[in-house]
């Protein structure tokens, strides 16, 4: 009797105990490694990895164990591989996410097990809407605003004529969605090309209509190796000097070196709009950009940039609760400040967890030591908030 009396007791300890303390904060960072698309993925890495080092490996007295996994460029994959961290690995965290189709695969399987998601890129409009989620945030920036803020530059210059060429997925229907909301000027052509599997690479036909439709200005979102096959054909078309050209996510750090490798001089002066730029006048962009530079001998993109944010939003989170990954509820609160040095500099989230923020326009220029890179001209649009937030319940 008292040996059961024993094991009864026993049983109740452990039944009532406190639980086991995490040793450590796993992060699972889902991206594109394989597949051309992989340059994107591997900038992202390097900034993660940058991060984590910066910080010294730990987060509220927890070692980080990064996962990285390779969405291959797909939907499903990225869905599978989601799956994996949050099942075999019990992730804390899920962050990463280039594409805004890999995103609303994989976004339910992390969500509806109780993790963190965060995008350290794509920000679809449904995410952003009526798919908004307490355990969602973003470190970039929601897909409309961005061509939004180009949308006003154009006004600004009186641009009154625009053709538009995207990829035909659920951020270049963003991207175009979101220049032409702003745009006062008339949409004289769009083409949305064949994205994904097989996707299009040679643009000379859609170049030639442009070129036919006397528009004032082109209007292109190419991310990726599309991007330099993009500005390659355009120079060739003859349109340098010709017809302007805007764009978003297309002329960046990635795409930069190629250019000037290939002598595509046509490409300075360009101009594009965004978030972030490597000369963003505060101590973490400093930080970030000098010691990115010093560890793999380039500047960084955006994507890095998201990337490295990404790191320092989720050590704000664990550290707020001094390591205790169970207060979920207190990380979530600590996120929702956006209490952290963060590479754009001071911003705040709206009710839907995306960021509040400026876009700047930006030009393509050579740096001192004559690299071509791109420099901030002036604030677009100021403390933006997109325009989905208003879709969001939370």
């Amino acid at each position: 009797m008292f040996r059961k009396l024993m094991l009864l007791a026993t049983a109740g300890m452990l039944a009532i105990g406190p639980a086991v303390a995490a040793d450590k904060v796993k992060i699972g960072f889902v991206t594109t490694i394989t597949t051309p698309a992989g340059v994107i993925g591997k900038d992202m890495v390097d900034a993660v990895n940058l991060a984590v080092k910066d910080i010294g490996g730990k987060m509220g007295g927890l070692e980080v164990d990064l996962i990285i996994e390779d969405d291959g460029f797909k939907p499903a994959i990225g869905k599978q591989k989601t799956d994996k961290l949050v099942k075999q690995n019990d992730v804390d965290f899920v962050a990463g996410f280039i594409w805004s189709h890999v995103l609303l695969a994989s976004q339910k399987s992390a969500l509806d097990a109780g993790k963190f998601l965060i995008s350290s890129n794509a920000g679809p409009s449904q995410i952003a809407g009526k798919l908004c989620h307490k355990n969602f945030f973003s470190t970039s920036w929601q897909n409309d605003q961005t061509p939004m803020a180009m949308g006003q530059l154009l006004n600004q210059k009186g641009v009154k004529s625009l053709y538009i060429m995207a990829p035909n997925y659920a951020a270049g229907k963003d991207m175009s969605a979101g220049v032409e909301r702003v745009f006062k000027g008339k949409i004289v052509g769009k083409d949305l090309t064949k994205w994904g599997k097989g996707a299009q690479l040679d643009f000379s036909a859609e170049l030639a209509k442009a070129k036919a439709s006397g528009a004032e200005g082109i209007f292109v979102f190419y991310p990726g190796k599309a991007g330099g096959a993009f500005i390659k054909q355009y120079a060739q078309a003859g349109l340098q000097g010709k017809i302007p050209l805007y764009s978003v996510f297309t002329v960046d750090s990635i795409a930069l070196p190629k250019l000037q490798k290939a002598k595509m001089n046509g490409v300075m002066g360009s101009m594009m709009t965004q978030f972030w730029a490597p000369d963003l006048d505060n101590a973490q962009n400093k930080k970030f950009v000098s010691g990115f530079k010093k560890a793999y001998g380039r500047y960084p993109s955006f994507y890095a940039a998201q990337s490295y944010d990404t790191i320092f939003l989720i050590k704000s989170a664990v550290e707020a609760v001094n390591g205790n990954l169970s207060d979920v509820n207190g990380m979530r609160a600590a996120m929702k400040k956006a209490n952290f040095p963060s590479v754009r500099g001071k911003f705040s989230y709206g009710n839907n967890h995306f960021p509040i923020q400026n876009f700047y326009s930006r030009e393509v220029v050579s740096d001192a030591d004559g690299v071509w890179t791109t420099a901030v001209r002036k604030v677009v649009l100021e403390n933006h908030q997109d325009t989905y937030a208003k879709n969001c319940k939370m």
